[in-house]
């Protein structure tokens, strides 16, 4: 006999949509009469080998509705990277309170644990339907044209840049902006959207998918400056030499490294301070500013893509109806089609668990340090309506009488 439960979970880094997709899954399971109980685990895979569930059937709608608008993960979340044997204790727990269903919302670690759970399913002969609802702000999960909370992000980037390249205007220097993505640029190639006129900002932008090089990049640096009289930079966190080092731990003297042992890149401001010290170093310029934008990127209340919030409702509601009307698991996936529409389709997890997808060539210039308008038409309808706007005066010069020349 079927128990109707469903469990439902978020896991990585939190977004400004990600509460939508969960929304999506419970509003929607809701609706189908075989479902008894939508249970929610605190704080990812580590709340449910914990057993912290809570009843998510008990939330009233309009409070649902409430936390789907606000960002970051409304049961938390954790940066657990689970093994086997973890998601085997996964497993266990999830039998033992006689799950049927298991939505697990996150990134590429995420879907890998959700291809796993589904395995260790299957080898035990326990019916488990077994879904992995995309969102990472990298937008870098293989088989979506993009990814939910990708677009906020980008939006909150656009803006960002066309605001520091106002101030760079007023008070001419070089800027030097820092971006999250270790392995994808997609989030720093957002920056280009924020300009206007020709002479704007980003005039320079570096991703992970060219190799940096700090001598080019100083002259880069150096003609730009010559050029415009400023220059500002959107660089990723993730930028690397030819052997793949991370820049970051090159330049730096002591290197903080995560849980997993990767150089940790994100909120340190280690990487525009020591961009920022070789520029006025190296090329003598006196005033050189550096930003790490770290995690207001990632949940900033202030800009979320309308875009973005639909998609991410849909990819929640859509998740449920292919675990109960679909025969398979697997990982829902956003197509483009047309200018501007989207499809949805259920790809095999295998196909998206633990790859990384990166930027395509088309996106990027042949110099390495710009964005084409082939990104620029794909990124544009993601970013929402009500993108704000910049505005210059028209100067008219008026004659000079004691410093004539």
């Amino acid at each position: 006999m079927s128990s109707g439960k469903i469990l439902v979970a978020q896991g990585g880094g939190p977004t400004a949509v990600i509460n939508q997709s969960l929304v999506g899954v419970v509003l929607e399971a809701r609706r189908f009469r075989n479902v008894t109980r939508v249970y929610g685990a605190m704080h990812g895979v580590r709340g449910i080998v914990d057993e912290d569930f809570v009843d998510l059937t008990q939330e009233t709608s309009h409070n649902l509705e409430l936390v789907g608008k606000t960002p970051s993960s409304a049961l938390g979340s954790t940066r657990d990277k689970p093994d086997l044997a973890y998601c085997h204790k996964i497993f266990e727990v999830l039998r033992a309170h006689e799950i049927e269903h298991f939505f697990y919302i996150g990134g590429n670690d995420s879907s890998d644990t959700v291809r796993i759970v589904s395995l260790e399913a299957q080898k035990a002969g326990y019916p488990l339907r077994c879904i992995h609802i995309p969102k990472t702000i990298d937008n870098d999960l293989v088989g979506n044209d993009h990814t939910p909370g990708f677009p906020s992000a980008a939006r909150f980037v656009a803006q960002a840049f066309a605001g520091a390249n106002l101030d760079n205007a007023a008070l001419p220097g070089v800027y030097v902006g820092v971006v999250m993505g270790r392995h994808a640029g997609f989030l720093t190639a957002a920056a280009a959207l924020g300009k206007k006129f020709p002479d704007d900002g980003p005039h320079l932008i570096y991703l992970p998918e060219r190799t940096f090089v700090i001598e080019q990049f100083l002259a880069d640096v150096k003609a730009t400056y010559e050029r415009y009289g400023r220059c500002v930079i959107a660089v990723s966190e993730g930028i690397h030499d030819a052997s793949g080092a991370a820049i970051a731990s090159l330049l730096s003297s002591e290197v903080e490294r995560d849980e997993h042992g990767n150089v940790q890149l994100s909120g340190t401001g280690a990487l525009a301070d020591l961009l920022c010290d070789e520029i006025k170093a190296k090329l003598g310029i006196k005033r050189v500013r550096g930003d790490t934008f770290g995690y207001l990127q990632r949940s900033f209340i202030g800009c979320v893509s309308d875009v973005d919030q639909r998609e991410a409702r849909e990819v929640g509601e859509k998740a449920v109806q292919f675990a109960m009307w679909g025969q398979r698991d697997g990982s829902v996936a956003i197509k483009r089609t047309g200018y501007y529409s989207v499809d949805y389709e259920l790809v095999p997890l295998d196909s998206v668990a633990g790859k990384t997808r990166v930027m395509d060539d088309a996106f990027i210039s042949e110099c390495g340090t710009d964005v084409t308008d082939a990104f620029r038409l794909y990124l544009r309808p993601l970013l929402g309506s009500g993108m704000p706007d910049a505005f210059r005066l028209r100067p008219a010069p008026v004659a000079k009488i004691l410093n004539k020349q």
